[in-house]
């Protein structure tokens, strides 16, 4: 009877866990358009360190002079830490340039290559998009 009680329960969590939705994580083809690159400066308002994506967002102003809020994708926490960026070295109100690919869905959202800082320095966001680990990144000199 114990060999059947602990049969039926090792059934039951093996058949919950399968039950459960995993969530997907997606690739940057899925999300992001490699053909729709961006060049935008602005504000940085929010950083978000956390997993499994990091996130900046900055205010951009348009030509039209209308002022958007901006998403950036980067990678998790600690690709952006071994780069040097923390919520101290990346203080909201700050000014940088992103260059990244924007998402696919139109939205105010992209995923970073890399920001950088009005010296000119460049952080890499190791994230999805190519180049983000500062290898092969448009517009960086190897």
């Amino acid at each position: 009877m114990k060999k059947m009680m602990t049969f039926v329960g090792m059934a039951v969590a093996i058949g919950l866990l399968v039950a459960v939705p995993v969530k997907a994580h997606h690739s940057f083809a899925a999300a992001f358009d490699e053909t729709k690159p961006i060049n935008i400066t602005g504000t940085v308002t929010k950083v978000e360190l956390v997993n499994p994506h990091s996130w900046v967002w900055m205010d951009v102003k348009g030509e039209d002079g209308v002022v958007s809020n901006w998403g950036l994708e980067g990678g998790p926490p600690v690709n952006l830490f071994r780069n040097g960026v923390t919520k101290t070295t990346l203080p909201v109100g700050s000014e940088i340039k992103i260059f990244g690919y924007q998402a696919k869905s139109g939205e105010n959202k992209a995923v970073a290559v890399f920001f950088e800082y009005p010296d000119g320095r460049k952080i890499f966001m190791g994230g999805s998009a190519p180049g983000a680990d500062g290898k092969g990144a448009p517009g960086v000199p190897q």
